[in-house]
C-alpha cells in the first residue's frame, strides 16, 4: 500500500500536466490522442502531451461543470465534488458533446470533440450547453457486480 501523501507527491512530479478529463479516460469511457498514461505504484494517471490543448480542455471541463450544476441539483460547483458526480459530469458531458458534434463516433474522443466545438462555435462558451447537459443528466455509472453468497 502506498502512503497517500507520497503518492500525491510522486504524481505531481511525474504528471506535470494532468488531463482535464482524466477520470473519463481512466474509466475507458473516452479516448484522446494526446493522453500519456503513467504508472505510479499500483495506480495510473493520465497527462496531456500539449500544454495549449490541456488549457482548452480545462476550459471545456470547467464549462461542463458550471453548466451541469442545475441538472445535477448543485448550488455550487466550485467545491470539491464526489467522484460519482465528477464522473457524471465528465462522461456524460463527453457523451453530450459526441451526440452534438460527432454522432457517428463509436466513443467520445476528447481532443476531436474540443476541436470540432471550436470549429463549429468559435468560442467554447458559445456551445448549446442545454443540449450537451442532456448527456450529463442521462449518464449512469456501471453497476458493480453483486458479490456471491458468503
Amino acid at each position: 500500500m502506498v502512503d497517500e501523501a507520497a503518492f500525491r507527491h510522486a504524481r505531481g512530479e511525474i504528471n506535470r500536466l494532468p488531463c482535464a478529463f482524466e477520470r473519463a479516460l481512466l474509466a475507458r469511457h473516452a479516448a484522446c490522442e494526446l493522453a500519456v498514461r503513467h504508472q505510479i505504484a499500483e495506480r495510473e494517471s493520465v497527462a496531456c502531451a500539449q500544454p495549449v490543448a490541456r488549457a482548452v480542455c480545462a476550459q471545456m471541463s470547467a464549462l461542463l461543470r458550471e453548466k451541469s450544476a442545475f441538472a445535477l441539483g448543485l448550488a455550487d460547483t466550485q467545491h470539491i465534488l464526489p467522484h460519482a458526480m465528477v464522473m457524471k459530469i465528465q462522461c456524460g458531458g463527453l457523451d453530450g458533446l459526441k451526440a452534438l458534434l460527432d454522432p457517428g463516433a463509436v466513443a467520445p474522443d476528447v481532443r476531436r470533440l474540443v476541436r470540432l466545438a471550436q470549429e463549429a462555435y468559435g468560442e467554447l462558451a458559445a456551445l448549446p450547453f442545454s443540449a450537451v447537459v442532456q448527456g450529463v443528466a442521462a449518464w449512469k455509472s456501471r453497476r458493480r457486480h453483486a458479490e456471491g453468497p458468503r
